[in-house]
């Protein structure tokens, strides 16, 4: 990895940890994410506690946690395996943030943010997989792996070479939902736009 490249990782992962859920709380006086509703920082707890405008809110600067490395980078001309590790920086911020005592959230939407750059066509099929399985299951978990599963694939579709990257990516994904995984087995996890987390 050149130093260029290792720089543009600790820069993603240093913006990863900004956690926007717990600073939004703060702003507009909700309880902290972590200790409330579902205790993920996350745009889907920020719903719950909050309503649309705070998760909406976060949900934008989650993303661009993750864009604004990844989009960076690649002005930069930092090849396609590194940009992939590079979104992975960024995500493993916001999972796991040094500013925030290593308590983050699940990834989704900076994992969005990160893949965007490859292409709109590529977003947009994430996005309407994640919106037309919470619309037919109602689990926001549920939709967030099954995008993650399908995303690789996607991919391979518009721009094969960041097929690798971007599936380590969405590995990444599905292994930090295995806590929704064994709720959704037992049939404990909270639906969408539950207020109050059954967890």
């Amino acid at each position: 990895m050149t130093p260029l490249a290792l720089i543009m990782t600790i820069f993603a992962y240093l913006l990863g940890s900004i956690s926007s859920a717990v600073l939004i709380c703060r702003l507009v006086r909700l309880p902290d994410p972590r200790l409330s509703g579902s205790m993920n920082p996350g745009a889907t707890n920020i719903l719950r506690l909050g309503g649309k405008k705070a998760a909406s809110a976060v949900f934008l600067v989650d993303m661009l946690k993750g864009t604004i490395p990844v989009w960076g980078s690649y002005f930069l001309g930092i090849d396609a395996f590194v940009l992939g590790v590079i979104a992975i920086a960024a995500c493993l911020g916001h999972m796991y943030p040094i500013f925030f005592h290593f308590r983050g959230g699940k990834g989704v939407a900076t994992a969005l943010g990160a893949i965007a750059p490859i292409g709109l066509s590529l977003a947009l099929m994430s996005m309407l997989t994640w919106l037309v399985t919470v619309a037919v299951f109602r689990f926001s978990s549920l939709a967030a792996i099954i995008t993650a599963l399908l995303t690789p694939l996607y991919t391979w579709m518009v721009n094969p070479q960041y097929t690798l990257p971007v599936s380590m990516l969405c590995c990444l994904i599905v292994l930090r939902h295995h806590q929704n995984i064994r709720r959704l087995l037992l049939g404990t996890e909270p639906k969408f736009g539950d207020k109050q987390s059954k967890s």
